[in-house]
């Protein structure tokens, strides 16, 4: 390699004494670097690729780098350039879909560079030899842990060393769980990168340890936070519902592996995942309840975070919304409603969610109602304990200024998400504002008791009139639910009873009762009922928490936003005297530190990698010192999680160091690239040549043309690897052409379902009968999904269990209808991608090559050549979809316009000289009607 030659003045940034030994490792040779998330995997890539861009003759390719990765490297690179004053430095070009122009992106490759480019124009790129392989200097590889055999990435590495054995090959992953589920997980993934080496660097690396536990160390205080016995009663009526749950499925489902389906793997990020990968190959036989169950499973996981995250009247309102989205519709007969509703866990759920926001002044029994309620608005312990924090922040700042050092002293606040943010950015802004004229003489400790009242009445209001608002459409979809049930001739229904289940008459009599609001209790089925509030019971909360003088003058100042006097309203402020709140983002958070400096960092909620990225921020800058403070919720699902999230990870590091010393050598250097001269002959020699067939003695490789919208799928990289040669081109009609006579179109079922939708199917197999003699419908399943119609069968009878009179909709009527209309259409069934190169590579036998130009040819117009008629993918294909716009019309707007904006400013008689009068008026319409008024 030339850039190993050059003498590189480069000046790198990376402090630490494992980043130096892995950048040595990565120059020296090809690997597989595992690295622990936070350990500063990024800086560690864009120093890299810098160290290549300064010798300035390469051209090296990134792939599968999302958008904030490519804004990030490109910015590292910029700055890097100029501080080493790299002259021949040329910084990142990101391809993907805006920058289509095919003979801009010849120019580029030839011109040499780093660039990002998105699979799936590199793999089109390659296989057509815009980007000639042999030309690339390396490649570097991103998220690695997401190459699995059938991925674009596995492809492009395969297409890639097939033609170029000396170039370079680095793959990166911080998420080392992939590698380590399945038979030999490390392995297959060294095969499917085609790499010898892998490289570990887990927290517990001795270097990494060394050079973060050194003298610069954080000052951690942790800061255990009790919660309220509310908070921990729901807390724990969520785990009994979670874990019924999880016994009803292993009840309902023997013979899965289900030692993982426990509380503790409950609340780990991808259970859900892990429990729909099992049950999915069965899915079509599946009960409805354990379908019901793993979708309630996701509910209940995200409640338990909810609880802790959200504040107490947020929660309500949450909780409000999901009763509402699991019962049946008003006034519907039908009993879907999920088991953990019927649990008495249930139960105190609701009930304790609603008391932690009021509650009644005169004790009540279940039968009378409530005269009248007070608020109670509890509060999370966590925001008395981060106002605590900032004075004494305030305190340490005032008695005790810390030394000068390069550090802004800006106070960081992290969280988990947004939401959170928005939540303590208006309890920042309003805890010291007292929402009710009360004595000056409390101490500071009373004031920040009752300092999140103003925020939490507001927010009391507004779900005060949400709510009113919810019992009107809940009462307005019980009269049309009433209507519609009137008039319906059902013989079910005529005859009284369903089997087996309580009379209709009775249920009749417990709608009406949940729309008028009894104690909060449960419904005559057992489940918990919905809860509306009496509107005198409204009108006592709402004089509670009418607006006082001061929330009104409080109100006033904060939305004051004149922006005539600029200058005299707006001014930057002194780092010092900023609080920044911000949510987990990843690889973005060492942006943060970076941009920031904090002196002080509080981490609202518990994260394992943001710990090491302070503790590699800290590493790094001798003169910045750092004080975090580490809150978490003791005995809370958010510390367990924590626990578990740092426990697994570590297991899985342990598990790949096992695996990577007793592993074979991975042989990597033929993939596929030299065919075996024997088997060449073989192929040439067709043994099927009794009854008068034909000796096909062509040493050519097989040939198919593919559609390039094709290479979304894993198909075109398993025919590459059964030795196809595929042509990439753009496909007027048909997805593969495998010979002169047969066109294939494919179909997964989503799209099949789609395609049936829109009548797009019926007008494709016309225009293939139109071109070829044999046309061909493939339908293709998921290799991990059951190989049936009965899951996606539209057979959710919402309507159809009342009024019978409805149309027949299911996906088997409507494929027997295409058969109908095209007897000579062959359908072909295949259970996975594997397959069906099984099956394509058998309708090969015995024909002749497609010729790519006529394929291209066919569906466009005879007089146009083909290379002419290179359209921009996204807006073709979103004009396709317009009512009005066909196949054949298409052509003439995308020839005669320049952009979606022009057509959709045509008159109609503009429009009608290129697509006809009907379509024109059709086009307009979609155009220029009503956003909102739907019925116009």
């Amino acid at each position: 390699m030339s850039a190993n030659n050059a003498p590189q003045p480069v000046k790198l940034s990376l402090p630490l004494e494992y980043q130096q030994h892995l950048f040595q490792e990565l120059r020296a040779e090809d690997e597989l670097v595992v690295i622990a998330k936070g350990l500063g995997l990024m800086r560690l890539v864009t120093n890299l690729l810098h160290s290549y861009d300064a010798a300035g003759n390469n051209l090296i390719i990134v792939v599968g780098a999302e958008g904030n990765e490519n804004a990030w490297i490109g910015e590292a690179l910029a700055e890097s350039a100029a501080i080493s004053m790299a002259p021949k430095a040329r910084g990142l070009t990101v391809v993907n879909t805006d920058f289509t122009s095919v003979g801009a992106r010849e120019k580029m490759y030839a011109k040499g560079g780093i660039y990002s480019i998105t699979s799936r124009i590199l793999v089109v790129d390659l296989l057509t030899s815009l980007l000639d392989p042999e030309t690339i200097t390396g490649l570097i590889v991103l998220h690695a842990d997401k190459v699995i055999a059938t991925s674009l990435e596995a492809f492009i590495l395969r297409v890639y060393r097939q033609r170029n054995k000396n170039g370079f090959l680095k793959a990166f992953s911080d998420n080392p769980d992939p590698f380590t589920i399945g038979f030999s997980p490390l392995a297959t993934m060294m095969r499917n990168l085609f790499l010898r080496k892998a490289s570990l660097w887990p927290r517990f690396h001795v270097t990494v340890a060394s050079s973060l536990e050194g003298k610069k160390k954080a000052e951690v205080i942790e800061l255990e936070v009790t919660m309220t016995d509310a908070m921990r009663d729901i807390q724990t009526a969520i785990m009994e519902c979670v874990e019924v749950s999880i016994h009803e499925i292993k009840k309902g489902n023997t013979g899965l592996e289900m030692d993982d389906w426990n509380l503790d793997s409950a609340l780990l990020k991808n259970f859900d995942v892990m429990v729909r990968r099992q049950l999915d190959p069965n899915w079509h036989r599946v009960s409805w309840k354990t379908k019901q169950i793993v979708s309630d499973l996701t509910v209940l996981r995200g409640l338990l975070h909810s609880v802790l995250a959200l504040d107490s009247v947020s929660f309500l309102q949450h909780l409000d919304t999901i009763h509402a989205a699991h019962s049946p519709q008003p006034g519907s007969t039908r009993q879907s409603q999920s088991p953990w509703l019927f649990l008495d866990a249930a139960h105190t759920i609701f009930d304790t969610a609603k008391r932690r926001v009021y509650a009644s002044n005169a004790k009540a029994n279940a039968k009378s109602s409530i005269e009248s309620l007070r608020p109670v608005l509890e509060e999370q312990p966590k925001w008395a304990l981060l106002a605590e924090i900032l004075e004494e922040i305030d305190r340490d700042l005032y008695f005790d200024p810390p030394m000068r050092d390069d550090s802004n002293g800006t106070i960081l606040i992290m969280c988990s998400d947004t939401a959170t943010t928005r939540q303590l950015r208006d309890y920042l802004q309003t805890m010291h504002v007292e929402p009710k004229a009360e004595s000056d003489a409390k101490q500071n400790k009373e004031e920040h008791k009752a300092s999140g009242a103003f925020m939490m009445r507001r927010r009391l209001r507004g779900y005060l009139n949400w709510k009113r608002e919810f019992a009107q459409v809940s009462n307005a979809l019980l009269t049309e639910n009433q209507k519609a049930l009137e008039g319906a001739v059902d013989p079910r229904i005529a005859q009284g009873t369903y089997k087996g289940r309580a009379p209709a008459v009775k249920r009749r009599r417990v709608r009406g009762g949940g729309a008028t609001g009894t104690a909060p209790g449960r419904t005559a089925n057992g489940s918990v009922a919905q809860y509306f509030e009496k509107p005198n019971e409204v009108a006592d909360l709402m004089d509670e928490v009418q607006i006082t003088e001061e929330e009104a003058n409080q109100k006033a100042d904060i939305i004051a936003d004149p922006l005539e006097d600029m200058d005299d309203y707006f001014e930057l402020y002194e780092m010092q005297n900023l609080i920044v709140v911000h949510a987990y983002e990843g690889d973005q958070d060492e942006h943060i530190l970076e941009e920031v400096k904090p002196r002080y960092i509080i981490m609202y909620e518990p994260d394992a990698s943001f710990i090491r990225r302070i503790e590699v921020y800290r590493s790094s800058h001798n003169d910045r010192n750092v004080r975090v403070y580490f809150m978490f919720y003791g005995g809370s699902v958010e510390e367990q999680r924590y626990l578990a999230t740092v426990r697994r990870e570590k297991d899985s590091f342990t598990k790949l160091i096992k695996e990577r010393a007793s592993m074979s050598i991975v042989m990597t250097v033929d993939s596929h690239g030299v065919e075996d001269p024997q088997e060449a002959f073989l192929r040439t020699v067709n043994t099927r040549i009794a009854g008068g067939g034909r000796l096909a003695a062509t040493a050519q490789p097989p040939r198919v043309v593919v559609d390039v919208r094709e290479f979304r799928s894993s198909l075109p990289s398993l025919l590459h690897g059964r030795n196809m040669i595929i042509v990439p081109c753009m496909l007027t009609v048909g997805d593969y052409i495998l010979s002169p006579n047969i066109c294939v179109e494919r179909k997964s079922i989503s799209d099949l379902i789609g395609s049936f939708k829109d009548g797009r199917l019926f007008t494709q197999a016309e225009t293939m009968f139109q071109h070829y003699k044999n046309p061909m419908l493939l339908i293709e399943f998921d290799q991990n999904k059951s190989f049936t119609l009965e899951p996606f069968a539209d057979l959710s009878g919402n309507l159809k269990s009342v009024n019978p009179n409805e149309v027949p909709s299911d996906l088997q009527s409507k494929i027997v209808l295409l058969t109908l209309a095209f007897p000579r259409l062959r359908v072909i069934w295949s259970s996975s991608p594997y397959q069906t190169a099984e099956i394509f590579e058998g309708l090969k036998t015995q024909q002749d090559e497609p010729d790519p130009v006529a394929a291209v040819r066919a569906g466009l117009d005879k007089d146009m050549k083909a290379e002419d008629q290179a359209f921009n993918l996204e807006p073709h294909e979103m004009l396709g979809v317009v009512p009005g716009v066909t196949p054949k019309n298409l052509k003439n707007l995308t020839l005669e316009t320049d952009n979606v904006r022009e057509v959709a400013n045509m008159s109609q008689a503009e429009l009608e000289p290129f697509i006809g009068k009907e379509a024109a008026k059709q086009v307009h319409w979609f155009f220029n009607r009503n956003l909102i008024d739907i019925d116009d």
